[in-house]
């Protein structure tokens, strides 16, 4: 018999079960009011433990217990940089139950048997999923930019063994959505003085000494990028997918800036590029928005600009591990839906970040949270971050405006390249110049 359909003589699912789990009906599962072997299945979901590895800026611990609370299993955020989740994923992939990447990482992991596919009909909401990475569309029909690793481009699989993505929707999805955000250069107005409005100013020498520019290979060079052609250095193809030659004279500016005094620090951590800001060693800098919200919360100036040539935009999916099945592959299931169900968006949504599927997030925003982060209203009262500390007053307006006004300017996305090994090394080279 198949597991998932398994009943006892009342029609009891393992579904169901699950969902009394859900509600923390402990009487339910444990005092033999449902009888039979879903009750030993049950039991047994309360030993299930789920591991989650990713980012700082998603695999959050407070994540995690919320989700223990509401599902009754044990889900446990791990934390990696870029390269060492890249390593895990291929090389201790039974050490990991869900993986939660940026959708570039997808390129790295198609058709090598390390994530499961999730079928549209075990994800319920799809159909309230944000059109960027359902159709690669506006809500008005325009073409999201391809520049990069648009996520519509690696979300959809024609098999489970598929060696390269689908061109169009299908019923099988390679990850499912959830965070993601417009990246911009952050600054602090009261130490520049005026109006920064263009990518090129991180590379202007009147702030020599005090830029910083993030020290990831994938993401600087495309900030970097942005930069040089707003400049008018260098017309890129496609800066998410780089020619050689393109690298090599993007490198080229890059060595020379740093060789003039340009730069003060590469930074690779997110407390890095706090830090870095929140002293005035930096007053323009490539910057996360949760790094932003940290500087405003210890009670400096700091701005995440909406520069007129657009954003960097990123974005996370999380998928169930291939060697998931049987119990814990239910409960992965289980738990993807209750990640965008909305209190995980309207957590993260507070630090800045979008959710996928925003109507659900919005059940767990107060209105004036909601005004704030996604309408770009003026706030009514002070605004908080997750845990409760003041990051923006009364009356204030989030940088950029609202979610769309954000989003709908996006000029590439963060991505894999082609020529990504050649790419690394000259980054490294122009870092250790």
């Amino acid at each position: 018999m198949n597991a998932k359909t398994e009943t006892n003589s009342k029609g009891t699912t393992r579904r169901n079960v699950m969902k009394a789990a859900a509600a923390g009906t402990g009487l339910a599962l444990g005092s033999g009011v449902v009888q039979g072997f879903p009750t030993i299945w049950a039991q047994n979901l309360k030993n299930i433990k789920l591991i989650q590895v990713g980012g700082s800026y998603s695999a959050i611990i407070d994540i995690a217990k919320q989700a223990t609370k509401d599902l009754g299993f044990q889900v446990e955020m791990q934390t990696a940089d870029e390269v060492s989740l890249l390593n895990r994923l291929i090389n201790e992939p039974r050490t990991i139950d869900i993986a939660d990447i940026e959708y570039y990482f997808q390129n790295y992991l198609i058709g090598r048997n390390i994530i499961q596919p999730i079928p549209l009909s075990k994800y319920k909401w799809w159909d309230k999923t944000v059109p960027i990475f359902t159709k690669g569309e506006y809500p008005d029909g325009r073409k999201v930019s391809r520049q990069g690793t648009l996520p519509y481009k690696v979300q959809y699989l024609e098999s489970r063994d598929a060696k390269t993505f689908a061109k169009h929707p299908t019923d099988l999805l390679s990850g499912v959505p959830t965070v993601f955000n417009a990246d911009t250069l952050g600054i602090r107005p009261d130490l520049i003085h005026r109006p920064i409005e263009h990518w090129y100013e991180l590379l202007n020498p009147e702030f020599k000494g005090r830029t910083a520019i993030v020290d990831v290979p994938s993401i600087g060079i495309m900030d970097a990028a942005m930069a040089i052609e707003s400049r008018g250095d260098l017309k890129y193809g496609d800066k998410g997918n780089m020619t050689r030659e393109e690298i090599d004279k993007t490198i080229a500016i890059l060595t020379a800036a740093k060789k003039a005094g340009q730069f003060r620090a590469f930074w690779s951590t997110f407390d890095e590029s706090v830090n870095l800001m929140a002293s005035g060693e930096v007053v323009i800098q490539s910057m996360w928005s949760p790094a932003v919200t940290a500087v405003k919360s210890r009670g400096m100036s700091c701005y995440y600009v909406p520069l007129k040539e657009g954003y960097r935009a990123w974005a996370s999916c999380i998928a169930p591990m291939a060697h998931l099945s049987g119990l814990k592959l239910d409960a992965a299931f289980e738990y993807i839906n209750w990640y965008n169900s909305g209190w995980q968006g309207a957590f993260i949504a507070r630090q800045g970040y979008y959710s996928s599927v925003p109507e659900t997030a919005r059940k767990f925003l107060t209105d004036d949270e909601w005004g704030y982060w996604y309408e770009g209203k003026p706030a009514q009262h002070d605004i908080k971050d997750p845990y409760g500390n003041l990051m923006e007053k009364a009356g204030r307006v989030r940088d950029g405006g609202s979610f769309w006004q954000r989003m709908g300017n996006v000029a590439c996305w963060n991505t894999l390249m082609d020529e990504d090994r050649y790419m690394v090394r000259r980054w490294n080279e122009f870092v250790s110049a």
